[in-house]
């Protein structure tokens, strides 16, 4: 799958993952291949994905999701604090 996690002034994440997991508003959901389309609003919380064996984490404050075909993107709000996502 293809994840873009992305903000009106920059793009934090953009590459292959095999799952994700996200912070929506009726509670953490996962999305895996060949999930059904879906457009979802998130919540402040953390968004973990895993890509190439390793888990990263990255918290939100809150914005929208949207799947369609093995492609994830991810649209939040800017973040105000400098992201490190762990290697």
């Amino acid at each position: 799958m293809k994840l873009e996690i992305i903000s009106p002034e920059k793009t934090y994440f953009k590459g292959d993952v095999d799952s994700v997991t996200l912070p929506g508003i009726l509670g953490p959901f996962q999305i895996l291949n060949n999930h059904a389309p879906l457009i979802s609003l998130l919540t402040k919380g953390l968004i973990e994905f895993s890509t190439n064996g390793h888990i990263k984490e990255m918290k939100i404050s809150d914005g929208f999701v949207e799947v369609s075909n093995n492609n994830i993107t991810v649209c939040i709000d800017p973040i105000k604090k400098k992201v490190k996502l762990d290697e």
